[in-house]
């Protein structure tokens, strides 16, 4: 039932302007958490990274007891926060008029639960990212604030979600247009105008907020990006295939290992949790400490820099990524994959040259990062906004579409979509 236009969010009413006080409130302060995120994290990544420098063996003893102490806290206290948030928020626009089953996956208990532990994760050395935890961070901020204000229920069924999650999305990686594209693509699948104008809102008073505190627009600087005519052209196919079979595999894997261990309780649960640490702790110590962390400074540096890396980072950081996915920490996917696919570009450069460098690692990025997920036109949007990169968009679109396509051959289901079910399933009654 659509609302009148007294409890509407537009009327000129006293009623009206308390509800856009709230709204634009609840924007700002998803703003707020998001840069609270980003600079606990660049603190916790700076620390773990330095500890592992100076004790290099520790890892193997940081890793392990750090991530099961953060698996214990979030599946005790704060059990509708782990993994990336995404799931979750998913979730949580499956479920109607149930404000109290809502609460399970957005919540502003969660939001401040998981600023917390995603930090504690990276603090264990996880390979965390921050995407899944803003955009869960923005949809428990302005659904809690909008069922105190009592917003019409229009709003707290989808519209307070899709706009927060949209708002945390675009405040952490100075991408509006690509938080809008996500909240369509993943998330909503169409946006009514009134909903829509709430998104926009919230994308615009967040990112003000990050922008000011965090004071960065374009996430990454990249050199100049070209695609000369001729033979440079054959990147589009190659690192499409490419970047969508390896995020395909990724997904894969996640999926299998994640439903075959679901089950495990007790003592194998613990187990489970401290093996993965421990292959965590190998892994950042065979890689000196690259894969530990979030991936961005190793992002900036493949992006920005000419210095090579390693040839096996993808495999590291994709492994990393995947023990920390499976350990069930509050962590996203988003930033470390980025980092997977720009490395791969790196190599597929080295191994095939047909393209400038820059070319071949942002197409590479684009293709893994909607390989994985399946969502390629918020793969392209994001990489061309992050990067300032207009004059890369057909090719970025093209990578995109291919990878989807490509991964769609080893998942006909997109990866949050399967990670959903489980939620949305322990949500129904038995029969």
């Amino acid at each position: 039932m659509e609302p009148t236009t007294s409890d509407s969010p537009s009327s000129s009413s006293a009623v009206g302007w308390k509800q856009r006080l709230v709204f634009w409130s609840g924007a700002v302060l998803v703003g707020l958490f998001i840069s609270a995120l980003t600079l606990l994290s660049e603190k916790a990544v700076a620390q773990v990274r330095g500890f592992a420098q100076q004790y290099p063996r520790a890892l193997f003893l940081l890793c392990p007891l750090g991530l099961a102490i953060t698996v214990w806290l979030t599946e005790r206290w704060f059990s509708g926060a782990r993994g990336s948030g995404v799931p979750q928020v998913k979730a949580a626009l499956a479920i109607s008029r149930d404000l109290k089953s809502r609460r399970r996956f957005v919540s502003f208990d969660i939001a401040v639960g998981k600023v917390i532990l995603t930090n504690l994760g990276l603090l264990s050395g996880a390979s965390a990212g921050l995407g899944g935890p803003a955009i869960q961070i923005g949809a428990s901020i302005m659904t809690a604030l909008g069922q105190a204000a009592r917003f019409p229920p229009h709003y707290l069924e989808r519209g307070f979600i899709l706009a927060g999650s949209a708002a945390g999305f675009a405040a952490l990686f100075s991408a509006p247009l690509a938080g809008i594209i996500f909240a369509i693509e993943e998330l909503g699948r169409s946006l009514e105008e009134k909903i829509g104008s709430l998104v926009l809102t919230a994308i615009i008073l967040a990112g003000m907020t990050a922008f000011v505190i965090l004071n960065h627009y374009v996430f990454l600087g990249a050199r100049q990006v070209l695609l000369p005519p001729g033979r440079a052209w054959l990147a589009i196919p190659l690192c499409g295939v490419v970047g969508g079979l390896t995020g395909g595999i990724f997904s894969r894997l996640l999926l299998t290992l994640g439903r075959r261990t679901a089950g495990l309780t007790g003592r194998r649960r613990l187990a489970w949790v401290l093996g993965l640490g421990l292959a965590i702790a190998w892994l950042g110590d065979i890689s000196q400490g690259q894969t530990l962390g979030t991936g961005y400074p190793m992002l900036v540096r493949i992006v920005t820099e000419t210095e090579p890396i390693s040839p096996w980072y993808p495999l590291y950081k994709a492994a990393a990524t995947l023990a920390t996915a499976l350990s069930g920490v509050p962590a996203g996917l988003f930033v470390p994959s980025l980092s997977v696919g720009a490395a791969l570009g790196a190599d597929l450069h080295l191994w095939l040259p047909i393209a400038p460098f820059s070319t071949m690692v942002l197409l590479t990025m684009c293709a893994y990062f909607g390989g994985m997920l399946q969502t390629p036109m918020t793969a392209f949007v994001l990489v061309m906004e992050m990067t300032d990169t207009h004059e890369l968009l057909l090719p970025l679109m093209a990578a995109a579409f291919i990878a989807a396509g490509v991964a769609k051959l080893l998942n006909p289901k997109p990866l949050y979509d399967s990670l959903t079910e489980p939620y949305v399933h322990a949500l129904r009654p038995s029969a």
